[in-house]
């Protein structure tokens, strides 16, 4: 048998050798990372087909969310009412006992959808104070919305506070039904 070999191996040389060797490397590396792929991505398919046939495609009515998209924008007021939200906020904010000083205030017009309206104040006055504005705004202007808040005391004594709240005001751009 030993013979037989040798004699074969010398018929074959060392290029057939060298091929066959690397004929079994890759009957090899098919067997052990080739195969488990192929299985993998057949696994991968039939799933893919059962979520085809579970779920077919239906278009969106188009129609049925404009008119959705246009009442919601409906609910908030007209961008030339927001001098008078300002204003809501400054009466909110005497009514409650605070003082303001003078904020900084920032339109934010995109392309399309909601302006924003961003109005940031220093504010004077008592924790319950602040507690009351906050209440009052978030109840009497439901298109509002706080986006900051932060405190500082200058003792923990203190029974005053300074405080700086960011709120947004929204609105619709003036003169349009969106």
């Amino acid at each position: 048998m030993k013979a037989r070999l040798e004699t074969l191996l010398r018929r074959l040389g060392a290029a057939g050798v060298l091929g066959i060797g690397v004929l079994l490397a890759c009957a090899g590396f098919y067997g052990t990372a080739l195969a488990p792929m192929e299985h993998e991505a057949k696994a991968q398919r039939l799933a893919l087909e059962r979520l085809r046939s579970r779920a077919p495609y239906q278009p969106v009515s188009a129609g049925g969310r404009a008119d959705e998209l246009r009442r919601f924008y409906n609910l908030f007021p007209p961008a030339s009412e927001l001098t008078d939200d300002v204003e809501r906020l400054h009466r909110l904010a005497r009514s409650s006992g605070l003082d303001l000083a003078q904020g900084e205030y920032r339109l934010e017009r995109p392309a399309s959808g909601l302006w924003a309206y961003r109005v940031t104040l220093p504010v004077h006055g008592s924790y319950s104070q602040l507690r009351s504005f906050l209440g009052a705004l978030l109840t009497g202007m439901p298109t509002a919305s706080i986006d900051a808040l932060r405190f500082e005391r200058k003792k923990a004594a203190d029974t005053e506070l300074e405080a700086q709240v960011r709120v947004t005001l929204h609105a619709r751009p003036s003169g349009e039904t969106l």
